[in-house]
């Protein structure tokens, strides 16, 4: 794919939303990180569900940390993986307080040195967080990505590096939203919805669908 045809891409995707935004909630930077690393293998809307009921009652490192293991479980027990998130929490609060003064740090190194924050996680906190033009490649993004040849690869790791190299500096900051909105409502697993899909005639999809999506 050229980089005409990349820019056509995101001027179109941008136009459709102007300003995307995560659809976590969160209210500060640690919050999104609590939701970014309850949100592996789960969904927004039920990561969104169970910190509704948690920040009220804990939204900074100590306080979550002075919940403990058990008591943080009762607030995430809906989530996937909730035992192990739960243990990853509580000694990423730690070490926050211990080493970060209680606030989340600012460089890709730092947050990965937490526990339970891998490579995606952290750039989601930079980008999101920090105003950092990171591209956080889940599953979405990694099937978008490849479907619409904008940037292929066989793994997470190969589609950010080709998309953070060929995405225009312009779009950089916001192409992460973008494209995992466009995965999640549009370019589905299953059956994306072409027919309704604003880029489908720059796509290089070879198994386009025809009739809208049900």
């Amino acid at each position: 794919m050229n980089k005409d045809k990349r820019t056509a891409i995101y001027t179109r995707l941008r136009e459709k939303i102007p300003r995307p935004e995560t659809e976590l909630n969160y209210v500060n930077p640690f919050e999104l990180l609590i939701a970014v690393i309850l949100s592996a293998q789960a969904t927004d809307i039920s990561v969104n569900k169970a910190t509704a009921l948690l920040y009220p009652i804990a939204n900074t490192p100590q306080a979550i940390y002075d919940l403990g293991v058990n008591r943080l479980k009762h607030y995430i027990k809906t989530i996937g993986l909730y035992n192990a998130k739960a243990e990853n929490i509580i000694k990423t609060c730690r070490l926050l307080i211990d080493k970060f003064d209680g606030k989340v740090p600012r460089t890709r190194e730092e947050l990965e040195s937490l526990p339970g924050v891998g490579r995606k996680t952290a750039n989601v906190v930079l980008n999101t967080a920090f105003g950092e033009p990171t591209i956080a490649v889940d599953t979405h993004i990694f099937r978008v990505s490849n479907r619409t040849g904008l940037a292929t690869g066989k793994t997470p790791l190969e589609v950010e590096k080709r998309l953070t190299k060929l995405t225009p500096d312009e779009f950089r900051q916001d192409a992460h939203h973008w494209l995992i909105l466009h995965g999640r409502y549009t370019c589905k697993a299953r059956k994306p919805d072409c027919p309704d899909c604003v880029i489908q005639d720059l796509c290089e999809y070879r198994h386009k669908t025809r009739e809208p999506a049900a």
